[in-house]
């Protein structure tokens, strides 16, 4: 499995706000032509939501289905994809404060399920989903600079919704 890690400041955002606007999906389409669609299904007994996604990869496109938990007291959303594409995809979104604004983390592995490939493949995908993650968080809270690395111990961890 390939390991994603984007993490982000945004300026003159409070972490209260970034969490608020990427929990909200539905806006993703509205913000990015990387995104094609989402569909948000009601909330189970637990809170979490299914969500149906739609995304441009390279000169195609990849749709999933996840499991979306949210932690607001954390500021901390996790997803585990049910269905789709990928053989695997889970990881996490968090918020913290820094500065005068956020510092987003979105940190996920992922597995094309394609063995003979991957040397190939999971470059490229690491590629496509940092580029698409970075334009998603633009959209989402404005200006957007890459954050420095953050000690390994405050960076979250994939979680199973």
């Amino acid at each position: 499995m390939r390991r994603v890690t984007v993490q982000m400041n945004a300026q003159d955002v409070s972490p209260e706000a970034a969490y608020d606007r990427i929990r909200d999906f539905r806006r993703y389409p509205d913000v990015t032509e990387t995104v094609r669609e989402v569909v948000v299904h009601p909330p189970g007994a637990d809170g979490s939501v299914v969500s149906d996604w739609t995304v441009r990869f390279r000169n195609g496109l990849m749709r999933w289905s996840e499991r979306d938990s949210f932690h607001p007291e954390r500021l901390t959303l996790g997803f585990t994809q049910l269905r789709g594409d990928f053989e695997v995809f889970e990881g996490t979104w968090r918020c913290a404060p820094t500065g005068s604004g956020t510092v987003v983390t979105f940190d996920a592995v992922f597995d094309l399920g394609i063995p003979t490939l991957a040397d190939m493949l999971d470059p490229v995908a690491e590629s496509t989903l940092r580029t698409n993650i970075e334009l998603i968080l633009g959209g989402l809270l404005g200006s957007v600079t890459a954050a420095p690395a953050l000690p390994l111990s405050r960076t979250a961890a994939p979680v199973s919704g």
